[in-house]
């Protein structure tokens, strides 16, 4: 075995260590993160820990300013979906323009999701807004545990992709 071929083993095992004590380090985040927002909102207990791990990221592990935005898409998404999902009663129009599809699952078991902005007819702001939360909660609740990503294919034509 060359030297490059240990440096390189010892590289990925520095990488390795330091991968897991990223990942106990983010974990006992969320838990902290997870009991401040329980304290605000007991109905954030509902809520898995990938999505207060989400928050957590997209606040740069910052857990006073993630439990914020948290605590605020919460408040936003009573109000926006009283009954707790939207229905397809909710949406006729947009689902009738057959602009977006769900396709099973890649290799990795992420959703594939089709849309066709070519048929995509703009009618009322509000229904659109619902239809695009009516989407990505349809979308996230096909993800297997674990998962947090999908893969979105787009085409500007009314079509088939060419």
């Amino acid at each position: 075995m060359g030297s490059n071929e240990k440096d390189g083993g010892r590289v990925e095992a520095i990488e390795d260590q330091q991968s897991l004590e990223s990942n106990e380090i983010e974990k006992s985040k969320v838990g902290i993160m997870r009991a401040l927002v329980e304290r605000e909102d007991p109905s954030s207990k509902e809520v898995d820990d990938f999505m207060i791990r989400r928050f957590l990221r997209a606040r740069d592990h910052d857990i006073e300013k993630a439990s914020t935005l948290f605590l605020k898409y919460l408040s936003w998404k009573k109000s926006f979906m009283p009954n707790g999902s939207i229905s397809e009663s909710e949406i006729p129009r947009e689902l009738a323009q057959n602009k977006l599809f769900m396709q099973g699952v890649d290799k990795k078991g992420r959703p594939i999701v089709v849309t066709y902005g070519g048929r995509h007819k703009h009618i009322k702001l509000e229904e659109f807004k619902r239809f695009v939360v009516y989407t990505l909660e349809k979308i996230c609740a096909r993800m297997p545990a674990g998962h947090e990503s999908f893969i979105h294919c787009r085409s500007r034509r009314m079509g088939i992709c060419q």
